[in-house]
């Protein structure tokens, strides 16, 4: 195919061969593009079937090693976990809070995220689990970066290309310390083997075929969702000033916008919302902790695949339903 160019229906033709059991591990070809971008030995990347799989394994690998395990969260948080729920700040997990509660009474095997977690993480002995979809997607403010993670034995890094090239693919992987290797490595031979290798092999020939292939990629869709996102907050305040508390996103795919009326009720706001024909989801679907409240008066609105007159229409619609 030369390095011109890599399509995916000549990589997927090229990568049918590739119809046979694969390693546990991954692609070595795929690994070692993945360890350059993380700064991690190739030998520490698990390849996954999504960041979805590669967060069971890791909590799994926690209830093994620990079948009293709680994995601390941020609240809110994407639905899933039995997890002791930690409040969140502007940038993220409340370090402060959680030391709080560690220093009072809940041991716990994993957290959930943030980069100040690491000094944690070394005091009272659990792993960070560090789940980044989002991180190629930054338009606004500054990367801090994954470095600090990557190099401690006490994180655990979950990625995916599931928001860069597609989430159909189902590929992610894990930066894993090495201790930890071989014991995931060997559940999930008992789980489900491997990631499929027709489609390792299709990512993998994306990839290492046309070396800037994936960053014009991310390049072309932070570039969309950043005008998506202005389009988005730009009609919200327009339309509903006030009605609203916007913090606008560094990056990725979602508002988390929340209402400022105490007494508009969030889930009738939902159902007529729908009626209108503009569905999103509402922010007490998040909570790690149904008995609090704080995420119940966000709404999650997603602006990535929606143009910007359709962005408007739905901020038009909604201001009907509100």
């Amino acid at each position: 195919m030369g390095k011109a160019s890599a399509r995916p229906g000549q990589a997927f033709d090229a990568a049918i061969e590739n119809l046979r059991y694969a390693s546990a591990h991954g692609s070595a070809a795929l690994r070692d593009w993945t360890a350059r971008r993380e700064g991690a030995d190739p030998s520490r990347i698990v390849v996954t079937n999504g960041g979805m799989h590669g967060l069971a394994l890791t909590v799994l690998i926690m209830t093994v090693v620990d079948d009293d395990a709680i994995v601390a969260v941020d609240d809110p948080v994407i639905p899933g976990f039995q997890s002791l729920p930690v409040s969140v700040v502007a940038d993220g997990l409340d370090v402060e809070h959680l030391g709080r509660r560690l220093a009072t009474g809940p041991r716990i095997a994993a957290a959930y995220k943030r980069q100040a977690l690491v000094e944690l993480a070394e005091r009272y002995g659990f792993y960070v689990i560090v789940d980044n979809p989002y991180r190629e997607l930054r338009f606004a403010g500054q990367d801090q970066g994954v470095a600090a993670f990557n190099q401690s034995d006490r994180a655990i890094h979950v990625n995916s290309f599931t928001k860069t090239l597609g989430p159909g693919w189902r590929v992610g992987w894990l930066v894993l310390p090495d201790h930890l290797v071989d014991p995931v490595t060997r559940l999930r031979n008992r789980l489900d083997v491997h990631t499929s290798s027709v489609t390792q092999a299709v990512i993998e020939r994306l990839l290492t075929d046309d070396d800037g292939c994936f960053d014009r990629i991310v390049s072309a869709a932070t570039a969309l969702y950043r005008e998506r996102a202005g389009v988005l907050i730009d009609a919200l305040r327009e339309q509903l000033p006030g009605a609203l508390d916007i913090v606008a996103p560094e990056g990725g795919l979602f508002l988390w916008p929340r209402l400022t009326d105490d007494t508009v009720d969030p889930m009738a706001l939902l159902r007529r919302a729908t009626a209108h024909g503009v569905i999103y989801q509402p922010g007490e679907f998040f909570a790690a902790d149904p008995r609090q409240r704080s995420s119940a008066r966000h709404l999650r609105l997603s602006y990535s695949d929606r143009t910007p007159e359709e962005l408007r229409e739905a901020v038009r619609r909604l201001v009907l339903a509100l």
